[in-house]
């Protein structure tokens, strides 16, 4: 085994605080995470890891070893990438998240050619709705949609993303047609959330005469799956908050209609998130060009001539 490769794994250990999530991190079982870490620990003459049943804690030698063992792995990082630039021999692999709408919709159908484009280098793509920890879960970057809290990591927007309040037809019929924010928490219509572990209560920020202000709505069901909300309210189950783009094809075919038009949702920003010292990888500035110059193309041919759904024009 490479002390490189000890190193590399020890890092994500202390990181993730668990072999097992190293391991899989690592793409290796927890068998050789483990192996890797004694023979680290053998080389050192030290123990950086108490272990017991129940968890993992960094000893005082693990913690002194980590910061030492970053910047030794930063400075590989740092020297691949300046060869890789000066010779554009771009090659290597790319771990990249995305929230599923966006990554199905704008992601996924502009890997293969970028691959084609750029052969060596390969794309891990990984999908979720829910909050994604870039750095923790060892990502190069994530595409987010929303308003980023405080965080060091760099931020690209792609752009802001008109959304709708909508419902099915039959919806509407059942429970009539709300004529803004009021009427949703007044009448207690069924509004459908996107929640996912760790979520806040859940509000909506519509736009109203004085301004921005949020709605604390309630409905039946949540989902940690932003197609299923789409699902429900298709089945006339409720109302959800969508960027115009994810429902496109339902708004033009009228399976899914407008509703609260006076107090209509503001925008929601989609970002490209990275870590500040992976900016200066070239493999990761051509992919983030190459994807959110196809993303932004993407977008404006989807909201084409339904930007009045949420403006609040009737």
């Amino acid at each position: 085994m490479s002390y490189v490769n000890n190193i590399k794994m020890f890092v994500r250990v202390f990181e993730l605080g668990s072999m097992s999530a190293a391991a899989r991190d690592q793409r290796t079982s927890p068998a050789v995470a483990s192996a890797r870490v004694a023979e680290l620990e053998k080389h050192l003459g030290v123990r950086l890891f108490n272990r017991t049943t129940r968890r993992l804690q960094p000893t005082e030698n693990g913690r002194l070893f980590y910061d030492g063992a970053r910047k030794v792995l930063e400075a590989i990082d740092d020297a691949e990438a300046a060869v890789m630039a000066s010779t554009l021999n771009l090659r290597g692999s790319i771990f990249v998240a995305a929230p599923l709408g966006v990554g199905r919709r704008f992601i996924a159908p502009h890997v293969p050619a970028f691959k084609d484009d750029y052969p060596q280098i390969d794309v891990r793509l990984r999908l979720s709705d829910r909050k994604i920890d870039v750095v923790g879960e060892g990502l190069d970057m994530a595409f987010h949609m929303g308003t980023l809290e405080d965080s060091t990591l760099k931020l690209r927007v792609v752009a802001d993303c008109p959304r709708v309040l909508c419902a099915a037809p039959s919806y509407i019929e059942r429970r009539g047609m709300p004529e803004g924010g009021e009427a949703l928490v007044r009448d207690r219509h069924d509004c459908l959330n996107l929640r996912f572990p760790g979520a806040r209560e859940f509000q909506w920020t519509l736009v109203t005469p004085e301004g921005p202000r949020r709605f604390e709505v309630t409905g039946p069901f949540e989902t940690d799956d932003g197609d299923v909300l789409t699902i429900w309210a298709l089945d006339g189950r409720g109302i959800i908050m969508k960027p115009v783009f994810e429902i496109a094809e339902h708004l033009k075919s009228g399976a899914l209609v407008p509703v609260a038009r006076a107090t209509p949702p503001v925008p929601v920003q989609l970002s490209c998130l990275t870590q500040h010292r992976r900016l200066r990888d070239p493999k990761i500035r051509t992919f983030t060009d190459f994807i959110v110059a196809r993303c932004r193309a993407d977008l404006q041919r989807e909201i084409e001539g339904l930007e009045t759904f949420a403006s609040g024009a009737v």
